[in-house]
């Protein structure tokens, strides 16, 4: 059986590059004149991170940082690690955080928490999928993709066990 007969597609590759493009249209013109550095967190904001750099016509300076607080599981532990840090300061700039997913919004919250002690200009969130019926803090998301139900969802740089981020759409496993 192929990897994506396993899904059911709950956004479409077509739908999501519209969508990109939509993001990354209002992002160029909302920072145009700024010093934008986006910052994609990995692993799961790779592919989207990568599309909407793309879809920015600006120039703008890119990096990532690693949080973790899944590991295997399909529900967050609630204790995050920084698994890999930003390469540059990102003091005065304009910071642009990419996000693959926010649920809980735990691990968004201790991002922006540890992003202002680094002292940019602005930090705002730009994130593919948010699922508002796991929210526990409440977490301003500034340019959003898609909002999902409480499904687990994988595709397009969400993974289960590190499995599926190379399918080019967001599904949800079928039943077995």
């Amino acid at each position: 059986m192929k990897l994506a007969e396993k899904l059911e597609v709950l956004h479409s590759a077509e739908a999501i590059q519209k969508r990109v493009t939509e993001l990354g249209a209002q992002i160029a013109h909302d920072y145009a004149g700024k010093d934008l550095v986006l910052v994609g967190v990995l692993k799961g904001a790779i592919l989207f991170a990568a599309d909407l750099c793309r879809a920015i016509d600006l120039p703008l300076a890119f990096d990532f940082i690693g949080l973790s607080s899944y590991g295997e599981a399909t529900e967050s532990s609630g204790v995050v690690k920084i698994t890999s840090d930003l390469s540059r300061p990102i003091e005065g700039k304009h910071v642009l955080v990419i996000e693959d997913i926010i649920d809980t919004g735990l691990t968004m919250r201790y991002l922006l928490d540890n992003l202002a002690t680094r002292h940019p200009a602005s930090v705002k969130i730009c994130s593919l999928l948010h699922k508002p019926s796991r929210a526990r803090t409440r977490i301003p998301i500034e340019y959003l993709g898609f909002t999902v139900p409480d499904l687990f969802v994988v595709g397009y740089g969400l993974d289960a066990g590190e499995k599926y981020r190379n399918v080019p759409f967001i599904g949800v496993m079928k039943p077995s």
